[in-house]
């Protein structure tokens, strides 16, 4: 893996405040995004534990350059993987103080969410090699301890600590809420740098409405500051607020649109081409599409309502991708001209047309030197796309498969 795609997964996973202290006893620490250490009476809580790891240790030396106090739990923003898979280090930390363990709290989605990890652990394993190409993750997960479903109150006193349900990225989203200081630590709920990552190509549903009303609810609170989970503190009520309803605005608009289309018969790819995403929105700094995109959106939303089926009847019962692109090769009979047109497009910057030339050889199986050719070509378009479109992920998988064609491989089978 180059080093440029390498630094780009890291850059994209890097919180933009570093270290910081908010407000008194209120630390953001650099982590996985930004986490949050709140001093209270009863000790430090803190939001995430970090990757494990050299970022977890560093992040304990921060938390006890500010303070003595022990750390008495660690609220799980949400069951992604490189959060907190630190959890066992401040253990040990603990351990080693001689502290009581923290609790350790998530939602009760969490630990089912592990569970499913841990059985397709391998899975996972290939996810983040193809969208996080180069980092090595520790798939380190420990069970929260105490679970909560919609509202729970962690700390009562001076400084009240209270967590709320605000699913979102996953079902176990959580935001912090400390009602004296009128700060909020919206985490996976708002990310801060990017459209709402709704509909990302590799991951489960993420439910957009459902996410509208969850920014929603943070934003009736009424928060003075908002940490989000990578991009800078903001500061100001009607900042925050303005942020909030705004994303949730725009998820309900691609909602709307999306239903209008699908109401008229439309396919997925068809309403992919046909909408249009207003480009004022598109200039707000928090709505960019840095790691989520509209396009993706607009994919979660179809499958909401839709199956499988793309409406081609040819894709019902289909042949094997090998089988079919060797029976297309076959009627073209001239591959030389195929070739040559895939390389005609991608000459006049028609990159996309393409890579859907290049596919009748590309998929087939054999080791012919025009199939060679044609995923050596493939490669080179993918790495051409990577540097057109503006969503990390899209960027990544792009760059994973030039990687995996240029190595000869035929597919993403490990075994």
């Amino acid at each position: 893996m180059n080093d440029t795609a390498r630094d780009t997964a890291r850059k994209i996973l890097k919180g933009r405040e570093g270290t910081r202290t908010v407000l008194p006893g209120i630390h953001i620490l650099a982590a996985q995004g930004n986490a949050l250490a709140v001093e209270t009476a009863q000790g430090v809580v803190l939001m995430d534990s970090g990757p494990g790891g050299r970022v977890t240790a560093r992040m304990i030396t921060e938390l006890r350059s500010l303070t003595a106090a022990p750390v008495v739990a660690i609220c799980y923003s949400h069951g992604h993987l490189g959060y907190n898979d630190g959890a066992g280090d401040w253990l040990a930390h603990n351990a080693e103080r001689g502290d009581p363990a923290p609790r350790l709290v998530a939602h009760a989605n969490c630990n089912r969410r592990y569970a499913r990890y841990r059985e397709t652990l391998g899975l996972q394993r290939g996810l983040a090699s193809i969208q996080f190409p180069g980092l090595e993750v520790s798939f380190s997960m420990v069970d929260a301890t105490v679970e909560f479903h919609d509202r729970l109150a962690l700390v009562d006193g001076a400084r009240r600590v209270e967590l709320l349900w605000v699913p979102a990225e996953t079902d176990d989203t959580i935001a912090m809420w400390l009602p004296d200081d009128r700060v909020l630590y919206a985490g996976a709920a708002f990310p801060g740098t990017t459209i709402p990552n709704i509909g990302t190509p590799l991951r489960t549903q993420r439910f957009t409405v459902r996410w509208a009303e969850s920014l929603e609810r943070m934003a009736a609170l009424g928060a003075q500051c908002l940490v989000q989970e990578f991009g800078p503190v903001i500061e100001g009520e009607d900042a925050v607020r303005e942020r909030l309803l705004d994303t949730a605005q725009v998820l309900r608009w691609l909602r709307a649109e999306v239903v209008e289309r699908m109401n008229r018969g439309m396919s997925e790819r068809e309403i992919l081409a046909d909408i249009r995403f207003p480009p004022q929105w598109r200039e707000r700094s928090y709505l960019k599409a840095r790691y989520g995109a509209p396009e993706y959106n607009v994919r979660d939303l179809y499958r909401e309502e839709n199956g499988w089926w793309d409406r081609n009847p040819t894709s019902l019962h289909p042949a094997s991708p090998a089988a079919a692109a060797a029976a297309v090769r076959d009627a073209l009979g001239t591959p030389d001209r195929v070739l040559a047109h895939a390389a005609a497009l991608r000459d006049r910057g028609e990159t996309q047309l393409a890579l859907h030339v290049v596919d009748l050889l590309a998929l087939c199986e054999d080791d012919e030197p025009i199939t060679r050719e044609a995923r050596q070509l493939k490669a080179a378009l993918c790495r051409a796309r990577a540097q057109e479109v503006e969503p990390y992920v899209s960027k990544a998988l792009y760059q994973s498969s030039a990687e995996l064609l240029e190595a000869g491989r035929k597919g993403w089978l490990t075994s």
